[in-house]
């Protein structure tokens, strides 16, 4: 999980984690399994949010073997759909955590505010299955 105020350089990280799978391909992780596929998909979080409600494509992002999560934390954590009460981001990364599968998260958020916004459940998931890593250096972009 990359973690930082904006422009200081997580998606870029993410994009060239990205570039890095596919560079190495998918030989280099036949180990994971057979059918392993190294092209790391990265999604925005409001996207995920937006497709929440269509069951078949949440499951096509669950299921790939690497995803990236770019901006974790600006969207909304909880949508409607017909009155029913849906988290599709919540549980995309609970189901990734079942399954033990790697994702990648770049956020503005920060550990505690983590908690705050997705709850205990979310943090402690994340304390186990990602290495925090902080970007302190200023906005590239100013």
């Amino acid at each position: 999980m990359f973690c930082g105020n904006c422009g200081n350089g997580k998606t870029t990280m993410l994009q060239a984690l990205r570039n890095l799978f596919l560079t190495l391909g998918d030989k280099y992780f036949s180990f994971v399994h057979e059918d392993f596929n190294a092209n790391m998909k990265i999604y925005d979080a409001r996207d995920i949010v937006l497709v929440g409600k269509d069951f078949s494509e949440i499951r096509k992002i669950r299921e790939r073997d690497l995803v990236a999560i770019d901006d974790f934390g600006k969207e909304p954590v909880e949508v409607m759909d017909y009155g029913t009460v849906l988290s599709p981001l919540i549980h995309l990364l609970e189901i990734r955590y079942e399954q033990q599968l790697f994702t990648a998260i770049s956020t503005n958020l920060t550990p505690p505010e983590v908690r705050e916004k997705y709850g205990g459940r979310i943090a402690d998931r994340f304390n186990e299955m990602m290495q925090v890593i902080v970007f302190k250096g200023p906005s590239y972009r100013s």
